[in-house]
């Protein structure tokens, strides 16, 4: 079997992050990013599912996932995957946007994935840039250009995107979720906070965010882990801080959402020379 390996680096330049998963059969549940992902796969072919739509990818096409958009996706042939992407904070793509278009927004990709997109052979080469950590400006321009590229052609205003209809007891319970994350949440506590039965409570917050509460308080936990291991805090205390039970079961976690281990994503912010 091919040997797997998973790089990431962080381009302190543009300000995005490149993963490269070779040999990969992992399948991921069903989660979501706070950030933009853009991906191509380069050898291998996946199930794709992302906002009630399925999809079978393959080499040469091209994924956009949006922040929030959950997704999840698994091997449909017996080849290991080999996948690249970058990711981008909404913060880098609001203010490249607003160079691009002169427009205070952030985009909103419509499709999930072009298939037998050209894009792919640019975002290939951006990637192999950012990972051999070459410092012209051959980067910058390709990644301008990419972007530019997909804002005209695949994007619309999020302020014109037509709004998914959420009550307001699902927003309830996104909002406890997020401010209470790090403590022990029952289901019981979330029907009491809003009057819903748990069954119902269940069903109408999975039909309306695409994702069950549970993994909706996962997703949380593993966002604000990042974060803090992005910051130098040891995976031990990253893992009591976002209320998992302890360290083992942190790392199975973090690895089945984000493929790499904290130790392995913590290290990427850490620089070699000694300053952070």
């Amino acid at each position: 079997m091919e040997q797997e390996t998973r790089t990431v680096k962080y381009d302190p330049e543009l300000k995005v992050e490149a993963y490269s998963f070779m040999g990969i059969m992992q399948k991921f549940p069903n989660h979501f990013h706070d950030y933009y992902v853009i991906g191509f796969i380069e050898s291998g072919e996946r199930s794709l599912s992302c906002k009630n739509r399925e999809y079978i990818v393959k080499p040469g096409d091209l994924l956009l996932f949006n922040p929030r958009d959950s997704h999840t996706c698994e091997q449909t042939i017996s080849t290991p995957l080999d996948y690249r992407c970058i990711n981008v904070s909404s913060e880098t793509m609001g203010k490249v946007t607003f160079e691009i278009t002169g427009k205070e927004y952030l985009p909103y990709f419509a499709p999930t994935v072009i298939f037998h997109s050209e894009l792919a052979s640019l975002l290939r080469e951006l990637h192999m840039i950012i990972m051999e950590e070459e410092k012209d400006f051959r980067k910058e321009e390709i990644f301008f250009f990419l972007l530019e590229q997909l804002i005209e052609e695949h994007c619309e205003k999020k302020t014109d995107r037509p709004r998914t209809e959420e009550s307001r007891e699902i927003g309830i319970i996104c909002s406890h979720l997020e401010r209470n994350y790090m403590k022990n949440i029952t289901l019981d506590e979330l029907s009491e906070l809003t009057g819903l039965s748990k069954y119902y409570l269940l069903r109408s917050f999975t039909k309306q965010r695409g994702i069950s509460p549970y993994r909706y308080l996962e997703t949380i936990r593993i966002d604000r882990a990042k974060k803090l291991l992005e910051q130098g805090v040891l995976p031990i205390e990253a893992a009591l801080q976002t209320g998992f039970a302890d360290q083992s079961h942190f790392s199975n976690f973090f690895k089945k959402f984000i493929g790499l281990t904290p130790k392995q994503y913590m290290n990427i912010f850490i620089d070699p020379s000694g300053d952070k």
